[in-house]
């Protein structure tokens, strides 16, 4: 397994293998940052905290415990959006943490761009509230987690992802990650938990 990823990470800038772009999506307190922060430093590739990309605006209104919506976060989109294809443009391969709540963000992130396939980090309320409530400086409030539940639609079948359950280590959610191997089979695919692949 191992050799494969390494194979994998280091062949990006080789004329036969394309960039890759991994979305690590999921409620806030899934655990975004701290997979796909491990897994950029597992394959050497860049990585981006979606968070970072927000408007002072929406920060503002997060902190204060109010719900964005579709017209706060379009922007927010588009600034993803454009950081995917600068890095395609460089051939750099890189991993964004994202919420990506909604089926309709996912395809305006994706929209023109193959190289990019998601992870989503499933998890239950109670275990995301419960990591929320021992979280400190962040601006995500746990009063917001039930309108982020609300937002969430699960990512379909026909989309790009791998479904990975949160109720475990992060190094072990960054191994089935790995062993699924999303960056060695490019298009959409079926969805299926990193659990039951390969």
């Amino acid at each position: 397994m191992g050799d494969g990823m390494s194979s994998a990470a280091n062949g990006q800038t080789g004329a036969a293998t394309s960039p890759i772009v991994l979305i690590v999506m999921g409620v806030s307190g899934s655990g975004k940052t701290t997979v796909a922060t491990m897994l950029a430093g597992r394959l050497g590739w860049k990585f981006q905290e979606g968070d970072a990309l927000h408007s002072p605006a929406n920060v503002d209104k997060m902190r204060h415990g109010v719900p964005l919506n579709d017209a706060d976060r379009l922007p927010w989109l588009d600034s993803i959006a454009a950081l995917i294809d600068r890095w395609s443009a460089e051939g750099a391969s890189g991993i964004i943490a994202c919420s990506a709540l909604k089926r309709a963000y996912r395809e305006r992130i994706r929209a023109g761009r193959p190289a990019v396939e998601f992870i989503y980090l499933r998890g239950a309320r109670e275990l995301v509230s419960a990591r929320l409530a021992r979280r400190s400086g962040h601006y995500m409030p746990a009063s917001l987690l039930a309108s982020q539940f609300a937002t969430l639609e699960e990512p379909g079948a026909d989309e790009p992802v791998i479904a990975v359950d949160i109720g475990r280590p992060p190094d072990q959610i960054v191994e089935a990650i790995l062993s699924s191997s999303p960056f060695q089979r490019r298009g959409p695919r079926p969805a299926r938990p990193a659990d039951e692949a390969g």
